[in-house]
């Protein structure tokens, strides 16, 4: 990859305090992007900025927020005059059956993962037509293909999110010269497990074996800046088992769904034992 695509470009990562978004941040900086680190813990954002090699402003809020969005746009834009990208990362994942959730955990999870970056690209997307380029991602999840067990409420909301971007990309590419890229990951090695809402809205507080054994957030970090250099509209970052089950679901369907109702016999079955909702066969569509 060239080593001066992202030098001097500036970057807003959303959900940079850990995670895939901590990892893009970094990496980003060592290509040469100055950073706009945004969320909700200010300490850990701070902790994110003191690993980076070039300049970063720290934007701490929640991203639901959207009376103070406005501002914070304002804000973002003065630092530098600008926003070359923009990665929305920050995200929430669920464990629980349908019967098991709460229509209140629904609306957190869309909320959380599809109106909140909906909301910041819309107010950040005047400034990249203005300026005729301009980059925008959304890390959706292999989620976003495949309605898996126990994720529904995720699955809903990274397939709207998928839809949305590409509807974006196909009003903004030719029209105004943007690039849109939806990243769709695998299992990364990242907290997303642990702080999953159950279906009374409480965070999970335990991982997945397949998260523990995922991919390193640093790993999936180059490789998706690698395609977003290249060109890629669409991402995936997804090895093996996770991989294919892509793959099926584009050309031959109906195997994975007998496969996933397979599962979803089993966790039903396995509900009320105590023991955490967890997919064995297929791998976790990762979050960020």
């Amino acid at each position: 990859m060239s080593d001066g695509f992202y030098a001097d470009k500036i970057y807003w990562v959303t959900g940079a305090s850990s995670g895939i978004g901590q990892a893009l941040a970094i990496e980003l900086s060592k290509r040469g992007a100055k950073l706009i680190l945004s969320g909700r813990n200010r300490d850990a954002l701070e902790e994110t900025r003191s690993a980076l090699a070039t300049d970063a402003f720290i934007l701490a809020f929640d991203t639901t927020d959207y009376d103070a969005l406005p501002g914070l746009v304002d804000q973002a834009l003065a630092w530098q005059g600008r926003i070359d990208g923009l990665i929305n990362n920050a995200g929430i994942s669920q464990r629980s059956l349908i019967v098991d959730t709460g229509m209140d955990v629904y609306r957190r999870i869309m909320e959380v993962d599809f109106f909140a970056p909906v909301a910041l690209t819309k107010l950040v997307l005047p400034s990249m037509i203005a300026a005729g380029s301009g980059h925008v991602s959304i890390v959706s999840s292999l989620a976003g293909k495949i309605g898996t067990p126990v994720r529904s409420g995720y699955c809903a909301a990274k397939h709207a999110c998928v839809g949305w971007f590409d509807s974006l990309r196909a009003e903004t590419e030719k029209a105004y010269g943007l690039t849109v890229s939806v990243i769709l990951p695998g299992s990364v090695k990242t907290g997303v497990s642990r702080n999953a809402l159950t279906g009374s809205g409480a965070a999970r507080g335990v991982s997945d074996a397949n998260i523990e054994a995922g991919m390193d957030p640093a790993e999936a970090a180059r490789r998706i800046l690698d395609q977003i250099e290249t060109g890629e509209r669409e991402i995936v970052i997804a090895e093996g088992m996770e991989k294919a089950a892509l793959d099926l679901r584009a050309k031959d369907p109906e195997p994975l769904y007998g496969m996933l109702a397979a599962q979803g016999a089993e966790l039903a079955a396995s509900a009320g034992s105590g023991e955490p909702l967890e997919l064995r066969r297929i791998n976790e569509p990762a979050e960020g």
